[in-house]
């Protein structure tokens, strides 16, 4: 029997240098972004069953040579990643308390991945995906792009649709992305309504949409015509929307939780990957769950 083809997935959005403090006027450096710690995390469980490209705008100073490295030694793929002269990543600085709970920094005015949509070049790369199987992105993607680029990528990702595609989406609200919450709101939904798995953290629905419960979260999913979504609630449990059925999933309890970032990221890689694989949502559900509960004890967005 002739081996079928692996699937193709393109994850969209930015990486930054990040500092993490240690105490004592000590950071540690490293790299991270929520659709890039989703793309490392489903490329460790596909492995050989998809091809996932990680798709982004790098400067082109050692930083940006020290990223690409990484992920290529994760086994991303970065043929997609486009390199603009004199420019430079994004950087921000975790701080993090003693429950484990992070703040976060940043200094991203200048980033190249501002100018994903903008730039010819990058245009041509985003081009090269529209025949993917499936295409990630995140409020985060969207929050870091002007008005017109987002128009740009609505239409991209119709085109993705109008082949086959599947689109997937976490809200990952971030307030200080954007201008206002009507804005978010309104740009929030366009995407959504394209979306054919969404994958949002009650916290950051019940703070953008006024939401009271994860259950009226899957209802405004539902009326936006949003097919498969898990509502995910932090240490609580998920609700998993799949075939017109609600699912409740309890999570896997996590023992000494050190750091959380990166816990709804891992939880979307996993996710993500089982069901590529043909499982069932509630199975990848699981899968997420244990994940996440695994990243959580140990430092940092991508652990070993």
């Amino acid at each position: 029997m002739e081996k079928s083809a692996p699937k193709r997935v393109a994850a969209i959005g930015e990486c930054m240098v990040e500092l993490r403090d240690l105490g004592d006027g000590k950071l540690s450096r490293g790299f991270g972004g929520d659709t890039l710690n989703t793309a490392v995390y489903m490329a460790r469980h596909l492995a050989d069953s998809a091809v996932v490209e990680y798709v982004t705008a790098l400067g082109d100073d050692p930083f940006s040579e020290e990223m690409l490295d990484a992920w290529r030694n994760e086994g991303l793929g970065t043929s997609h990643v486009v390199r603009l002269a004199g420019r430079r990543p994004g950087l921000y600085v975790i701080k993090t308390d003693d429950s484990g709970e992070r703040s976060f920094f940043y200094w991203r005015g200048e980033a190249a991945a501002r100018d994903i949509l903008s730039d010819p070049t990058c245009r041509s790369a985003l081009d090269a995906i529209l025949d993917y199987d499936l295409v990630y992105l995140s409020g985060i993607t969207l929050g870091i792009l002007d008005a017109e680029s987002r128009t740009e990528l609505l239409a991209l990702l119709d085109k993705v649709k109008a082949r086959g595609g599947l689109i997937a989406f976490d809200g990952n609200f971030r307030p200080a992305l954007w201008s206002g919450f009507d804005v978010a709101r309104s740009e929030m939904e366009q995407f959504l309504r394209r979306s054919d798995i969404a994958l949002p953290s009650f916290d950051d629905e019940s703070r953008l949409f006024g939401d009271e419960t994860p259950e009226d979260t899957v209802a405004r999913l539902q009326t936006l015509g949003v097919g498969e979504a898990v509502v995910k609630n932090g240490a609580e449990d998920c609700l998993v929307l799949s075939d017109n059925s609600i699912t409740v999933v309890s999570p896997q309890k996590a023992e000494n939780v050190v750091d959380t970032t990166a816990a709804g990221d891992s939880f979307n890689g996993a996710y993500l990957a089982v069901r590529l694989l043909g499982q069932s949502a509630v199975q990848a559900a699981k899968e997420g769950h244990k994940l996440a509960a695994y990243v959580v004890t140990k430092r940092g967005a991508i652990v070993d």
